[in-house]
């Protein structure tokens, strides 16, 4: 049985967990609080749920470092991700215990990181790594955490906004250069990820079986697939195939430029969208304003980004907005991931099941999908057309059965 004792002003309480005393103040000179802990503390005995007291004194780098050492043991590809997120959360939680962490605690966090810029979806990402550090952290024996608190899911508009209409998809086509060509169409077709397609080799492509294998370990979620060639993506892979076998036979990259895989085309593909008449233009974070940036400009957006990611010195030429002089940008242009989006829209325009199409881009769940389903003007204005056609036609059919019945009725008299 437990007790309770007096040293100094505060109350201490004193239980046993397999032989074993353990003390621990209650933090108040009050019989009442002293006696509910001794109670939670047996209560949590005999259900075989008691932590230890070192749960009381984890921190929260210690539970920053076993999420960081998870995503690493088991080579997760979104161990970079989980780093940026693990950076921002320490910036703030760096001296707090994982016991003093409360929900009140992540609202502070979430209005600082609001004022700092961060929009709601990145924030959601932030607090998912944190929900998942108390997670592990209470899956370990014991458990290193006493509680995991509520944390809040902010509201976010991550629903995928860019794609191509078919005649912005021929223009982009005939604007590139030939060797970005291939890559474009097939990404077009079949909603490829960029990373899967500039890493796709020969042996995973059967001219023969018109076919495409993905095989486990080199997709993004490690599941195989596999996408058959048709009409004009079949025709351009063939060509790039007959011209790859002539010019270049030992290359083992199905998209390269002169024999050597393809890096970055920021720059091929900016021009390409001034041909095609497209802005390659970045919107204001702050107040929406519309700003045009040069190459050189946006590249030096980019470099400042991946530079906080890499925890490294922010040393930049600094780009105003110029209506609000804010200094934080997002991209309003096209980019080269709207294929993906793209392709989704129109396998599923075209009939093709939800499951089928999933299975073709490789998304394990329906809300990540609904994400990439776009519904545009053009959608959106035919479903109206079809909603009043069909209206017209049940009008025509009531005008008629009414006028048979008005003229039973007259014929009866």
């Amino acid at each position: 049985m437990g007790s309770i004792y007096q040293r100094g002003n505060t109350l201490w309480i004193k239980y046993y967990r397999n032989g074993k005393p353990y003390r621990e103040s209650s933090h108040s000179d009050k019989q009442t609080a002293a006696k509910r802990l001794l109670r939670l503390r047996e209560g949590q005995i005999v259900e075989g749920k008691f932590p230890g007291l070192n749960a009381e004194k984890t921190t929260f780098k210690e539970l920053a470092k076993d999420y960081l050492t998870y995503y690493e043991v088991n080579g997760l590809k979104s161990y970079f991700r989980a780093d940026i997120s693990a950076r921002h959360l320490e910036d703030f939680f760096r001296d707090y215990r994982a016991a003093s962490i409360d929900t009140s605690t992540v609202n502070k966090y979430i209005a600082l990181r609001q004022k700092q810029g961060a929009e709601n979806a990145t924030l959601n990402r932030e607090l998912g790594a944190l929900k998942r550090m108390f997670s592990l952290a209470a899956e370990c024996t014991p458990p290193k955490i006493i509680r995991i608190p509520h944390i809040p899911k902010l509201k976010e508009d991550n629903v995928r906004k860019g794609f191509f209409e078919h005649q912005e998809y021929e223009a982009m086509k005939n604007a590139l250069p030939d060797y970005l060509r291939p890559l474009f169409v097939t990404s077009y077709f079949t909603g490829i990820r960029k990373g899967e397609l500039l890493s796709l080799t020969w042996d995973k492509l059967n001219m023969f079986e018109k076919k495409i294998a993905l095989s486990a370990g080199t997709t993004k979620n490690d599941d195989p697939r596999e996408i058959f060639l048709a009409g004009e993506f079949h025709q351009v892979l063939h060509e790039q195939y007959t011209n790859t076998l002539q010019a270049y036979p030992k290359c083992r990259y199905v998209f390269h430029k002169e024999g050597k895989p393809i890096g970055d085309f920021r720059k091929a593909w900016d021009t390409a969208l001034k041909v095609c008449g497209f802005r390659p233009a970045f919107k204001c974070r702050t107040c929406g304003n519309e700003v045009e940036l040069e190459v050189d400009q946006r590249w030096k957006i980019e470099r400042h980004v991946v530079s906080i990611r890499e925890g490294k010195d922010n040393k930049w030429e600094e780009i105003a907005c110029t209506k609000c002089k804010g200094s934080l940008f997002s991209r309003n242009h096209k980019i080269f991931h709207d294929n993906r989006r793209t392709a989704i829209r129109n396998l599923v325009r075209t009939g093709t099941p939800e499951g089928v199409a999933m299975k073709i881009s490789g998304h394990k769940t329906r809300t990540i999908f609904e994400r990439y389903n776009i519904v545009s003007e053009t959608d959106l204005r035919q479903a109206s057309e079809r909603l009043a056609k069909a209206h017209e036609k049940l009008k025509k059919v009531t005008q008629t059965q009414n006028g048979h019945i008005l003229g039973t009725i007259a014929l009866v008299k």
